[in-house]
């Protein structure tokens, strides 16, 4: 791992280039009016994208690493509510939204492609501290008391 890791990470080079793309392609059109509120929302949400995939990337254990994909994702939907209402106000041209889009579709699939893949390598599992991890299962998400366990 560490930042010779990150730097060759897809996801997260991905995640850097579409932050790149949004602050080239999108941010520039907004209005002056919108520079301290939908601006701002979206520099904030796409610079979480990569930023959380790389504080994933350094946690070591894949619990963790996952739970900051999941915050990127989380981001990347924010980021593209912001792009929609651009859109819907007129702020950006139909071709810059389809554009950003598909980007934003790629970046999703990415991010959840790199969760399918930490969920299967079960990477850092043998890591200092993870013995001491969250136990939980199905079970335990059950709200009728009367509703069989599931079997793995």
């Amino acid at each position: 791992m560490g930042i010779e890791g990150l730097t060759r990470l897809e996801v997260w080079k991905i995640g850097q280039d579409f932050a790149v793309k949004i602050y080239r392609e999108v941010l520039p059109l907004l209005p002056v009016e919108e520079k301290w509120a939908l601006n701002q929302q979206i520099r904030r949400a796409v610079q979480s994208i990569p930023a959380n995939i790389a504080e994933g990337h350094g946690r070591f254990y894949y619990q963790e690493t996952i739970r900051f994909c999941y915050i990127a994702r989380g981001s990347l939907e924010e980021v593209y509510s912001h792009l929609e209402l651009a859109h819907t106000l007129g702020y950006i041209t139909d071709d810059v939204f389809a554009r950003v889009s598909s980007e934003s579709d790629r970046m999703n699939r990415l991010i959840n492609g790199y969760i399918a893949y930490l969920k299967r390598s079960r990477q850092g599992e043998n890591e200092p501290g993870a013995p001491n991890r969250i136990k939980d299962t199905i079970e335990d998400y059950s709200l009728e008391s009367d509703i069989p366990p599931v079997q793995d």
